[in-house]
């Protein structure tokens, strides 16, 4: 028999559309360009592929193929897979994370703050292996991010949150692209505190505790000089370190260098330069110190209890009768975030109380976005983050200035503090603190081997 016999489909999925709107005129006039159209679903299908990393997908256009993905399985597959579809520089500049908490799971890849974007294209959330738009995951990315960044600046991500879907309303939008969660609150805080904690390890040295400083820096910008016997080198020390001895490093062998080295030097005022195990390491000293400032400062603030203060003059503000019940039916809310609120009238606040460190604020724009907030997530950070951006202005006014001389002594202190602060890799404006050139670049530069 030579004629057609009945065959076997391969494992998998196919799909083939042909003519799909060729007897529905109403739909077509509303087709863009074949490219346009094309465009949608190379976009979709991407996303599948992010969501479902063991499954392979193959894309055909007019017998061309334009992407193939083997299965993902492991590790290394995976961030491949990542690579492959949002561009290796992401690849490259990822923190992988894996949490369970409160009966929720999430992991994936978020982006180094110093590799973000101008508009928010390369972020991605999955729920329930199901790729989905939603504000609460949203801002509350952007809220962990919110001091590492360039303002208008967004952050990097493809995430997967998996819950109990019992606790998350799927039938939200008819196209399926927006959920509603149950208890929003809660998992805005899960994301943000999850992410949060990733970004805190990006620093010099996340994997050990950073050595001994040989002193200490001060909150208010003013370095001391080492106490006698600190800086204990000796001159058969300093002349077998293996690659040239420094004054005011301690004694260490030579695999045992700090990830940020030594100082050596100062370049304009602006620079320390320091050797390390790989080669040549540049900082910028206030950025790194503003950083190391501003952590201190917010440590200090998360460990004391929020202090109010009363306002003299009590602020009146009109709002909504929707809006007042909220601000009434979250009373424990806002005591907690230290803003006493009295509703007077059906549609009548009275700011009464506010934190001490924001007396000087705006009481009536606060409440606006506290309530702002509410509405639209269930939470609001208001009150933190006005209170960071104020902290955050007293570690940039607190931290050494340019043409500010250090000694070497002072130059490694900073680097000693850089290793075993959260979040050193950025100062709070989000710009990089350090960056590293290796000898092999060196090398490269100056043609040698060659």
């Amino acid at each position: 028999m030579t004629g057609p016999r009945p065959a076997a489909h391969p494992v998998g999925t196919t799909i083939e559309v042909h003519d799909l709107f060729y007897n529905t005129p109403a739909r077509r006039k509303f087709l863009r360009t074949e490219r346009t159209e094309f465009g949608h679903i190379e976009k979709w299908v991407r996303r599948l592929a992010l969501a479902r990393m063991d499954v392979a997908f193959t894309l055909t256009h007019n017998q061309r193929t334009t992407f193939k993905l083997r299965a993902a399985y492991d590790a290394a597959e995976q961030l491949q897979r990542v690579g492959a579809i949002c561009g290796s520089a992401f690849a490259e500049n990822t923190v992988e994370l894996s949490r369970e908490v409160e009966g929720a799971a999430l992991s994936g890849w978020i982006g180094l703050p110093t590799f973000n974007r101008s508009q928010p294209d390369l972020q991605y959330w999955f729920v329930n292996g199901r790729s989905v738009s939603d504000r609460t995951l949203t801002h509350a990315a952007k809220h962990a991010y919110r001091d590492v960044l360039f303002h208008g600046r967004f952050p990097t991500y493809v995430l997967h949150l998996s819950i109990d879907p019992a606790t998350v309303d799927a039938n939200a939008h008819p196209a399926k692209h927006e959920i509603r969660f149950r208890d929003s609150r809660r998992i805005h805080g899960i994301v943000s505190q999850t992410l949060q904690a990733a970004l805190g390890e990006t620093r010099p040295s996340a994997s050990a505790p950073p050595p001994a400083p040989v002193v200490s820096l001060s909150t208010q910008g003013r370095m001391p000089l080492p106490q006698p016997g600190a800086v204990r080198e000796t001159l058969a020390a300093y002349r077998t370190m293996s690659r040239g001895a420094i004054a005011g490093r301690p004694e260490v062998e030579p695999g045992e260098l700090p990830p940020l080295g030594f100082a050596i030097a100062q370049l304009a005022g602006v620079y320390i330069l320091a050797e390390n195990a790989d080669g040549l390491i540049v900082v910028d000293m206030h950025a790194a110190h503003e950083r190391i400032v501003y952590e201190k400062l917010k440590r200090g603030f998360d460990r004391n209890a929020l202090v109010r203060q009363p306002l003299l003059v009590p602020v009146s503000v009109a709002v909504s009768d929707k809006e007042a019940g909220l601000v009434e039916a979250s009373g424990e809310l806002f005591e907690r975030i230290g803003l006493i609120v009295d509703r007077t009238g059906p549609t009548t606040l009275l700011v009464r109380e506010v934190p001490t460190l924001l007396a000087a604020a705006d009481a009536e724009a606060l409440l606006r976005d506290v309530i702002s907030d509410l509405a639209e997530t269930g939470g609001t950070s208001r009150v933190e983050d006005a209170s960071h951006e104020y902290l955050s202005t007293m570690a940039c006014h607190n931290s050494v200035r340019a043409n500010r001389q250090l000694s070497i002594e002072e130059m490694n202190a900073l680097l000693r503090e850089m290793e075993g602060t959260e979040r050193a890799d950025q100062c709070n404006h989000g710009r990089p603190t350090w960056t590293a050139i290796s000898m092999a670049e060196l090398d490269r530069l100056f043609l040698r081997g060659r």
